[in-house]
């Protein structure tokens, strides 16, 4: 069973990001929304731990553009219909509050 994982707390204010790393299968995926894609930024810990992973990565672009981050292009950039089409495609979604 595949899982979208959705992130939306940034990586340096708790654990949420490395206890999802610590689960997410190879089927699975991770969406980086809200303050979550700090973890894009370039040199940080949470940037190496998601590069470390080759993980299937995306990111809300109007967060990452709310934030003036840079989205690098392992990272798949994605509106709101396509969160909702993402959503759809994996069979379940866990939301890390």
């Amino acid at each position: 069973m595949s899982t979208l994982h959705v992130l939306s707390h940034s990586p340096f204010g708790d654990d949420r990001l490395t206890s999802c790393l610590r689960v997410i299968g190879a089927n699975d995926a991770l969406l980086l929304t809200g303050d979550a894609v700090y973890a894009l930024q370039p040199g940080t810990a949470p940037f190496n731990a998601l590069n470390a992973r080759q993980l299937k990565l995306f990111a809300l672009a109007e967060d990452a553009q709310a934030r003036a981050l840079e989205i690098p292009d392992a990272v798949k950039a994605i509106d709101y219909p396509a969160f909702v089409e993402l959503s759809i495609h994996y069979d379940k979604v866990n939301s890390w509050l």
